[in-house]
C-alpha cells in the first residue's frame, strides 16, 4: 500500500474527531438533529484549521443511507465515496484554478441536473474568494434560490475578499486557531499511533511552531520522524525549524523586566549566531508579554491563556515585578519593531535597538501621571506660597530692626498664568505673627498698610503694581480686604481679579502680618484725601530681590500714572537663577528636558 502522510492518514472523519472547533459542529450537529438545514455555508478561518474536513464530513451526514444524520455508518458505500473523492453527487472545487466566469456559468447548469445517488447534490469550493467579481455576479442567483435538491460549502481563509452579496446568503462559521495544548495532545496520540518516542517539550516546540494549525503540526511532525527516527526530542525540532527554545525566551524576557542589557543583548546575540529565526523569536517575545499582561489583568486565570506549566510558573514570578502600563508601553515597542521587521536591512540590529528601548521605556512615566504631578505642584503652590525654607544669617537675626526672609513665589495655576515661571528671593523688613486690627475705612493705618501691599507686590510683578496703582483700600474688615478703582479705571477689575494676583495679595499681607485675608475688588469712587501709592518703591536696607527688575517711573497725578501703565514694563531674566528655580528643575526632572532659552 503507497504511504500516506499523517495530515491525510488521520484526518477526522465525523464531527467527533475535529479537534478545537467544537462550536461549529456542535451547531451543524443541532442542525441536522432540527432539520434546519441551509442551502449555503461559509467555513472561515486560517490555514490548517478544519475548514475543508468539516464540510466533507457534514457532507457525509447529508448524503450518507438514511440521512441526513450525525451517526453515520463508516461502512457507508455512499460516505465510503466522499471520503475517497469519487461520489459524483459531492464536486469538490478549487476557486483558485476554477475562478472565471466560463466555470460559474456551466456550474449553474448542472445544478439543475437531480443528484445521482444521493439525497442532495453539494458543491464545495474551497479559496472561495480566488473567484473573479464576475463569477461571484453569476453565481448570485442561484446561490439565493437554488434547487431544492442542492447545497453549497464554500470555504477560505480571506473572507473580506468575497462580496457583501455572497456573505449575506450563507451562514458563516468562523474557526479558530487551535490551542497549543489541544495540538500537543493530538500529536502525543498520533506518535502513540506511530510508535514514536517524543518528549513534552518537543511536542510544545512542534504546536508553538504550527501557530494553531493542525495540519501544519502534521506536517511536521510527519519531517521529524523522517529525520530523527522512533525518537524526537526539543533540540532537533527546534534545529530543524530555527525556532528559539522556551526557556531562551523566558531569560530574554527576564532580561529585559530588570533591565540587564548586557544580558539581554548577549542573549539575542548567542540565538541569532545558532541561526534561530529572529522575526519568529522577535513574534514568540512579544506573546509572552502579551501573556503576562493577561495574567496580572486577569490575577492569575490561567484559563485565559495556552501556555505549558514552566511558562505559567514563569509568568506567576515575573507579573510581581512589573506594571501593567510598563508591560503596555514594551509590547507597543516590540510591536513597531515586528512591523518595521520585513522591511529592515538588519534584523539583528533593529530587534537590539527595540530590545534598548523596550527596558528604558519599561521605567518611563506615562504622560497623565506627568500631567498629575504637575498639577499637584502648582496646586500646592497655589495654596502655600511661603512654603519654602527660611535661611537666616545669624547675625541678621540678632539685629532687633532687620530679619532676612526668604520666599518662593510660583505660578499659579490660575486661568490666567505667568508666560513663565521664575522664584523670586525678597528681604524684606521684620514683621510680626500678631493680627493686627481691622482697620475702617479710610483710616490713616488702612492707607499705610496699602502702600506697603503695592510696594510689596511691585518687588514681585511690576505689571501687576501699576494697576494697583489706581486703586486705593475701600475696608479691612472680618478678613476682606476690599479695594476699589475709580469708576474711571473700572475696565482695571477685569484685568487684575484673578486667583494668581489674590494669592500674591495674601502672601504680601501674610508677610506684613495678616493671615488668610480674603481680596475683593469693587467699583468705588476715590475718597477726597485719598493719595496714590508712592510711584517708586522706598529704599530699603537690603536689595529688595536677586532678579532685577526694572520699573518704569510714574508721576503722581492720575493723568499721567494711566498713561505710564500702558506702557510695557521689562523684566531682565538671569538665565541661571531661572535653572535653579525648584519648579524648574522638578520640571526638567519629570520630562528630562534642558533649557535652551529664557524670555520673559
Amino acid at each position: 500500500m503507497a504511504y500516506q502522510v499523517i495530515a491525510r492518514k488521520y484526518r477526522p472523519q465525523r464531527f467527533s474527531d475535529v479537534v478545537g472547533q467544537e462550536h461549529v459542529t456542535l451547531t451543524l450537529t443541532n442542525a441536522i438533529a432540527q432539520n434546519r438545514i441551509a442551502h449555503a455555508y461559509l467555513f472561515v478561518g486560517p490555514r490548517g484549521t478544519g475548514k475543508t474536513t468539516i464540510a466533507r464530513i457534514f457532507a457525509k451526514c447529508l448524503n450518507c443511507t438514511d440521512g441526513p444524520k450525525v451517526d453515520f455508518d463508516d461502512s457507508d458505500p455512499r460516505t465510503i465515496e466522499i471520503t475517497e473523492g469519487r461520489s459524483l453527487d459531492v464536486l469538490e472545487i478549487d476557486g483558485a484554478s476554477n475562478r472565471g466566469i466560463e466555470e460559474i456559468r456551466e456550474l449553474r447548469e448542472t445544478v439543475k441536473y437531480a443528484p445521482a445517488a444521493s439525497k442532495f447534490k453539494i458543491y464545495i469550493i474551497d479559496e472561495v474568494h480566488m473567484l473573479t467579481k464576475e463569477a461571484f455576479n453569476a453565481l448570485l442567483k442561484t446561490l439565493e434560490e437554488p434547487p431544492e435538491h442542492v447545497k453549497f460549502m464554500f470555504a477560505t481563509t480571506e473572507p473580506e475578499k468575497v462580496l457583501p452579496t455572497i456573505l449575506s446568503r450563507c451562514q458563516r462559521f468562523d474557526l479558530r486557531r487551535i490551542a497549543a495544548a489541544l495540538i500537543v495532545k493530538h500529536l502525543a496520540y498520533i506518535a502513540k499511533l506511530e510508535k514514536v518516542r517524543i518528549d513534552d517539550d518537543a511536542l510544545y516546540a512542534i504546536a508553538r511552531g504550527a501557530d494553531g494549525g493542525m495540519r501544519d503540526a502534521e506536517s511536521t511532525l510527519d519531517q521529524l520522524i523522517s529525520f530523527c527516527g522512533e525518537k524526537i526530542e526539543e533540540p532537533d525540532v527546534l534545529s530543524m525549524f530555527g525556532l528559539t527554545a522556551q526557556g531562551e525566551i523566558l531569560k530574554l524576557a527576564q532580561a529585559i523586566l530588570i533591565g540587564d542589557a548586557e544580558a539581554a543583548l548577549t542573549k539575542l546575540n548567542d540565538l541569532a549566531r545558532h541561526g534561530k529565526d529572529l522575526a519568529r523569536l522577535l513574534s514568540d517575545l512579544l506573546n509572552h508579554f502579551r501573556n503576562l499582561l493577561i495574567y496580572q489583568v486577569s490575577r492569575g486565570n490561567l484559563k485565559l491563556l495556552d501556555v505549558s506549566e514552566v511558562e505559567a510558573a514563569s509568568l506567576a514570578e515575573q507579573s510581581t515585578g512589573i506594571s501593567t502600563d510598563a508591560l503596555t508601553r514594551i509590547m507597543e515597542v516590540l510591536t513597531d519593531c515586528e512591523g518595521r521587521l520585513r522591511d529592515a536591512a538588519s534584523k539583528k540590529i533593529l530587534i537590539e535597538v527595540a530590545l534598548l528601548k523596550a527596558m528604558e521605556t519599561r521605567s518611563a512615566v506615562s504622560l497623565d501621571v506627568v500631567l498629575k504631578q504637575l498639577q499637584n505642584l502648582r496646586s500646592e503652590n497655589s495654596t502655600s506660597i511661603s512654603s519654602a525654607t527660611i535661611a537666616v544669617p545669624q547675625s541678621r537675626m540678632n539685629s532687633p530692626t532687620n530679619a532676612a526672609a526668604t520666599t518662593a513665589v510660583a505660578h499659579s495655576v490660575a486661568k490666567n498664568p505667568p508666560a513663565y515661571v521664575v522664584s523670586y528671593e525678597a528681604l524684606a523688613t521684620t514683621t510680626t505673627s500678631v493680627e493686627l486690627e481691622e482697620m475702617p475705612e479710610n483710616s490713616a493705618g488702612l492707607s499705610q498698610l496699602w502702600s506697603k501691599v503695592v510696594e510689596a507686590v511691585g518687588r514681585v510683578s511690576p505689571f501687576t503694581r501699576s494697576y494697583l496703582l489706581e486703586a486705593h483700600p475701600v475696608s479691612f474688615a472680618k478678613n476682606i480686604f476690599t479695594i476699589g478703582f475709580d469708576p474711571e479705571f473700572e475696565d482695571h477689575i477685569g484685568l487684575v481679579d484673578n486667583a494668581r494676583n489674590h494669592t500674591l495679595l495674601q502672601t504680601k499681607l501674610h508677610e506684613l502680618g495678616h493671615a488668610k485675608v480674603q481680596i475683593k475688588f469693587i467699583k468705588a469712587e476715590r475718597p477726597v484725601g485719598c493719595s496714590l501709592p508712592p510711584a517708586t518703591p522706598a529704599a530699603e536696607p537690603f536689595p529688595p530681590s536677586t532678579t532685577p527688575v526694572k520699573i518704569v517711573s510714574e508721576p503722581s497725578n492720575a493723568t499721567a500714572s494711566r498713561a505710564t501703565t500702558e506702557k510695557k514694563s521689562s523684566t531682565q531674566l538671569d538665565k541661571d537663577q531661572f535653572k535653579n528655580d525648584p519648579l524648574i528643575q522638578k520640571a526638567l526632572e519629570i520630562f528630562k528636558g534642558q533649557i535652551v532659552d529664557v524670555r520673559a
